[in-house]
């Protein structure tokens, strides 16, 4: 039997198989209200055969999102105009999840399709971003103004909120985004946390938003919906972020309620040296589930049907998160299940075609 296509239980959620759609912004929104665009975006991977599909980087705060196009969820409009996206990815047997994210001070950027790059002013639609400290991310981003305790007590009740919210709107697994140079990943890295407040100084400072934001989502969605952390294993930067310290926020954040940890990399300095390849940070989610003893689940140029099997059967991870692969193609779960000689349930519109 092919562990793809094993189901997983997290909590009282059943994913029907272990393929997930990782988050991708689309830069498509306007007042972070999703549209036609997010409906048939995430709706397609959901008719694909993915067993969870995640929206993208949706930000629990107006001044959280990476650019004036990215979706929201820090009021009752925007979740309004989630219901009916969630209830297409259930309908079509897919769990819908949504990441809720704050890009601190790489807020306010245009879109990377952009003709113009780095900070957006603010007579385009821009804003004066936040962070763990004062420094932009690099001479075309924003300067940021450095968050005071007042400030951060704000972001974790606003990703507590935003929590609930997505759930009302009918999404049935979240996941804190703690990755990739954003506002908690900000935090974690003494690359970037430079505080001396009792949010930054040594590790458990600089774990401490991360953890607080995690138990404050446990806390309002109760015990059943799954709670799923992002973070960046290293920050591919010598003195930097690294795997060790990952095994140990991993730990923290389980004993708090998350259920698994999406394992990226990156995305903090621009100067980082990473090192592409297929599969390039499976390492790392072997690493924090072998070390941490937490499920993780993985992510990065995970192209092939036998390459994700793979991962699963070598105890690397619990799930595997594809990108790239389901922009090109949105049912590449289904030619998985045909190539690993799973069975799959296929819309009945498509099934003359398997």
């Amino acid at each position: 039997m092919s562990l793809l296509f094993t189901p997983l239980d997290l909590r009282s959620v059943t994913l029907p198989n272990r393929i997930a759609v990782s988050p991708m912004c689309q830069y498509s929104s306007v007042d972070g209200l999703p549209d036609a665009w997010h409906l048939v975006h995430l709706g397609s991977r959901a008719v694909g055969g993915a067993g969870l599909v995640f929206t993208e980087a949706t930000s629990v705060q107006d001044i959280g999102r990476i650019s004036p196009g990215d979706t929201g969820i820090w009021n009752d409009e925007q979740r309004e105009a989630w219901r009916p996206i969630a209830a297409f990815i259930r309908e079509h047997g897919a769990v819908a999840g949504m990441q809720l994210a704050h890009a601190g001070r790489k807020a306010s950027t245009y879109a990377p399709f952009a003709d113009e790059h780095g900070g957006v002013p603010d007579d385009q639609g821009g804003w004066t971003p936040v962070g763990a400290g004062s420094e932009p991310f690099d001479e075309t981003y924003r300067t940021p103004v450095e968050l005071d305790e007042d400030g951060i007590r704000q972001v974790v009740r606003d990703f507590a909120a935003a929590a609930r919210r997505a759930v009302d709107a009918g999404f049935q697994l979240l996941e804190v985004h703690a990755a990739h140079g954003y506002l908690l990943h900000q935090f974690l890295s003494p690359l970037t946390n430079k505080r001396t407040d009792s949010y930054g100084g040594d590790f458990q400072g600089r774990i401490r938003l991360a953890v607080e934001v995690t138990a404050a989502v446990r806390a309002e969605v109760g015990e059943d919906v799954p709670v799923l952390v992002r973070i960046s294993a290293t920050d591919w930067v010598d003195g930097g972020w690294d795997v060790e310290d990952s095994v140990r926020l991993s730990r923290a954040l389980a004993d708090v309620g998350a259920d698994l940890i999406d394992t990226s990399t990156g995305g903090l300095v621009p100067d980082a040296k990473i090192t592409l390849g297929p599969g390039y940070q499976v390492p790392f989610a072997d690493a924090v589930r072998k070390k941490a003893e937490v499920p993780t689940g993985a992510v990065g140029l995970i192209t092939d049907a036998r390459q994700a099997e793979t991962i699963l059967a070598d105890g690397s991870a619990d799930i595997v998160l594809l990108a790239r692969e389901l922009l090109r193609d949105p049912y590449w779960p289904l030619r998985a299940a045909g190539q690993l000689g799973a069975e799959v349930k296929a819309p009945k519109q498509y099934a003359r075609a398997l």
